[in-house]
């Protein structure tokens, strides 16, 4: 592959892979004002983000088998053309409830790019680069979180948070051309597959009791909760506890972000010299230690600003390196299949995301402890499903020798 072409794919693959994300991240510095319009409590338009992690999870297993039966283009095509109509009924939408359920369908057109993304990925890419290749779409990844919320918070307090849902159906569409003009097809169709029902489940199960695949997703997904953990609680913690702009939060949480894409770019230049499997462990003991200390320091009172912000900066250049390398070594072992493994890996990393974005969202304590709280369970018990997961996987590996 000429490196133009090369280029252009990363950009292409890592902006379908970004669409989830920058729909996250850029309506986040608006929580206040959404708030205020539609007459509810900041925690509770949280839900229009919980409803958002469903949607992608549940979608995700959707796509999965119709990415593997159709290929990819197809599937990626109807998903955009949702996510667009659902991003211009969110810029109508009078009501908490409305907000609710649009969000939920412009999660399900969205969860198309990320999975197509990830599975074109196995495709077009030797196995022994997927990690290089998703450390690299962490690049264009992100930008999301730099980028967005900064935008978010400048077109909320001008023109009105209605307006950042015009910029993502605006995106939907240029994405939808960009993949209809520039998108090679990567797979051909395996018609065998059935949609019924029972095969599909088979067919999620068959890649499900592979253990190097439940290992890994596992503790990825759980590992990355701890992000949706910080995703939703983040507003409230920057903008009512510590009473910041929305300006002012979206610039904090662009600075954030640059841990985790630098991090995700060292795992680059450390998979040179150490395997996927030697890194995994490492960050996410730093990850679990960093989230402990914040669960104590928040509970106790020790943190002010600065101390949030430099024990969050820790925490996500943590998940800079988990999460190329867990999805690298769960896609591994598939290449028939690589949709459906997608799929269910997404799913499963969405819905723990779902359930720790309500978690927060439940709690209405004006302090940074639930979000710390949350964070810190995530950790250990992502740091505990490695370890037993990595002892099934030697076991598994003896009986097959």
């Amino acid at each position: 592959m000429k490196r133009s072409a090369y280029l252009s794919l990363i950009l292409i693959l890592g902006s379908l892979t970004a669409l989830g994300p920058f729909t996250i991240d850029m309506y986040l510095p608006g929580f206040p004002a959404i708030a205020k319009d539609l007459g509810v409590d900041v925690s509770e338009v949280g839900l229009t983000l919980s409803s958002y992690f469903i949607g992608i999870s549940l979608g995700q297993l959707l796509y999965g088998p119709l990415l593997d039966r159709f290929g990819r283009k197809k599937p990626l095509y109807a998903g955009l053309l949702l996510y667009i109509a659902a991003s211009i009924g969110c810029i109508f939408s009078t009501s908490l409830d409305s907000l609710i359920y649009l969000r939920f369908f412009q999660a399900v057109g969205s969860c198309a790019a990320a999975v197509a993304a990830m599975a074109m990925v196995r495709d077009l890419f030797p196995v022994n680069e997927n990690a290089k290749v998703f450390a690299l779409l962490m690049l264009v990844v992100g930008a999301s979180p730099m980028v967005a919320p900064t935008i978010g918070g400048y077109v909320t307090s001008s023109i009105g948070w209605h307006s950042v849902f015009t910029i993502l159906t605006v995106m939907g569409i240029a994405l939808l051309l960009a993949c209809i003009l520039w998108l090679p097809d990567s797979f051909k169709p395996d018609t065998t597959l059935s949609l019924m029902p029972m095969p599909i489940i088979k067919n999620f199960w068959s890649v499900w009791t592979v253990p190097q695949f439940y290992t890994y997703t596992l503790t990825g997904a759980v590992a990355f909760s701890a992000l949706f953990t910080y995703v939703s609680g983040s507003p409230k913690v920057f903008m009512e506890v510590f009473h910041l702009s929305d300006k002012a939060y979206g610039w904090i949480f662009a600075a954030l972000s640059v841990g985790f894409i630098g991090a995700s770019q060292v795992n680059t230049l450390l998979l040179k010299r150490f395997r996927s499997e030697q890194i995994l462990p490492v960050a996410l003991t730093v990850m679990t230690v960093a989230s402990i200390i914040f669960a104590l320091g928040a509970w106790q009172g020790w943190l002010g600003l600065g101390g949030t912000i430099a024990i969050l900066a820790v925490l996500l250049s943590s998940l800079g390196f988990v999460n190329p390398n867990t999805a690298a070594l769960s896609l591994a072992p598939f290449a028939r299949n690589a949709g459906t493994a997608s799929s269910l890996m997404g799913a499963l990393q969405m819905g723990a995301g779902a359930l720790a974005s309500v978690c927060v969202s439940l709690f209405k304590e004006n302090t940074a402890l639930p979000m710390a709280a949350c964070m810190a369970g995530a950790a250990f018990l992502s740091l505990l499903v490695l370890l037993i997961g990595r002892s099934r996987i030697a076991a598994a590996k003896t009986v097959n020798a």
